[in-house]
């Protein structure tokens, strides 16, 4: 590969040195083999990580949505090379960026293009939740655009004991352009609204009252929102141009979207989400990854959206039937009576069945007690062998 055998130059240019001193060359040839510019035979340069300094040497001009971030001002170049350093110190976490980059961003691309919002936007999601979908801070915020449960309720997303759509993409993506929208309306500008989005509109009303200025770069805000606009800088430098970081992807390399059908289910009483699974010729975690925002193991009474596999639409609802038909019949469970003496324990025991299978089935409280004549629901189904999955393939519209 390299146009001669290292072992050449340890066993006869110098055959009277160490074992030790020996690897140290061969680990120095090595090392000296992969600098760019080198080439010792290679037919195309060996690509490399830039140096840090290399790194902040950033194209001008640059802008947020179309508005100018000022980089001859001394403080906001600093800031801006802070975050950037910051996000370039955890590389692993930026090749996870652009690898669901395709997964996600192509399709906040279309969703922000369709309501006239700018491009930019789509790197909120980046900076607030490194575009995962179940993500939540310690202050109360889920989902990749990290909404509140009272400004997620304010935007149409329903978050109840059943669901939470803060987790779902497609409906937490539709409240954030919603959101955006309004933020803009309120402040004429896409970096104030995107302060606002991060800290809430009242309280940089406030600030923006009480200093004396709307401009972002003058304004002292708390610490978490002075940074925000520049973590979301750094992820937009970064991904328009991965190349210059040092990071080249094929398109192998990318984690492609998520393929689904929707279905509707209309239930008359609550059902376990594994009868779901079963009418579409899957399992349990297919349902719950393709349903981020459904929240138990149950859908209640009441019409639901449901997305399953691909190609597993078709005959859903007539297997979907059958599966109900089958879970309703006793001879798949049966009521069991609480008698004197009895425990949770002694009753897992007794049937052979898992306390958390019990305590899942009855909807109990492993801390309250039990009594008798209390009535338990006894499933006795054995457990099956899920079949093969065809494809589980991607990619659908909302």
């Amino acid at each position: 590969m390299y146009g001669f055998d290292i072992r050449f130059l340890t066993d006869n240019l110098i055959p009277y040195t160490s074992s030790i001193v020996k690897l140290l060359l061969v680990l120095l040839i090595i090392a000296g083999l992969i600098v760019p510019g080198i080439g010792y035979g290679e037919t195309e340069p060996v690509s490399r990580i830039p140096s840090l300094i290399d790194s902040l040497k950033i194209q001008e001009p640059l802008d947020f949505c179309g508005e100018k971030v000022p980089l001859e001002e001394q403080e906001i170049r600093e800031r801006l090379e802070k975050e950037l350093l910051l996000s370039l110190w955890d590389r692993a976490q930026i090749l996870l960026w652009l690898k669901r980059s395709r997964r996600y961003l192509t399709k906040v691309e279309q969703m922000l293009n369709a309501e006239g919002l700018p491009q930019d936007l789509k790197y909120v999601a980046v900076a607030e939740s490194s575009l995962l979908e179940h993500i939540y801070s310690s202050k109360g915020a889920v989902g990749m655009w990290q909404f509140m449960a009272e400004t997620g309720k304010k935007y149409g997303l329903i978050i109840d004991s059943n669901l939470d759509e803060r987790r779902d993409f497609f409906a937490a993506t539709r409240a954030a352009i919603r959101y955006f929208r309004d933020l803009h309306t309120h402040f004429s500008s896409w970096t104030l609204s995107a302060a606002a989005y991060n800290m809430g509109e009242d309280k940089l009303s406030t600030e923006i009252q009480e200093q004396g200025t709307d401009r972002y770069y003058e304004l002292f805000l708390p610490p978490e929102t002075q940074r925000f606009l520049f973590r979301i800088l750094s992820a937009k430098l970064i991904l328009s141009n991965p190349k210059v970081y040092g990071f080249e992807l094929s398109d192998a390399d990318f984690y492609p979207p998520v393929l689904f059908d929707e279905v509707q289910v209309t239930l008359n009483q609550e059902v376990p989400l594994r009868i779901i699974s079963d009418a579409a010729g899957t399992y349990f975690k297919r349902i719950r990854d393709l349903n981020p925002a459904l929240r138990t193991r149950y859908l209640p009474e009441g019409t639901h959206s449901l997305r399953i596999p691909r190609g597993t639409s078709e005959g859903f609802q007539a297997r979907l039937e059958a599966a109900l038909k089958t879970h309703l019949s006793p001879k798949d469970r049966g009521i069991y009576v609480i008698r004197n003496g009895d425990s949770l324990s002694s009753i897992s025991a007794r049937f052979q069945i898992p306390l958390a299978s019990i305590l899942l089935w009855n909807r109990l409280d492993p801390r309250e007690p039990i009594h008798p004549g209390q009535r338990l629901l006894i499933y006795s189904k054995p457990i099956q062998k899920a079949p093969a999955e065809k494809g589980a393939e991607t990619e659908s519209d909302p």
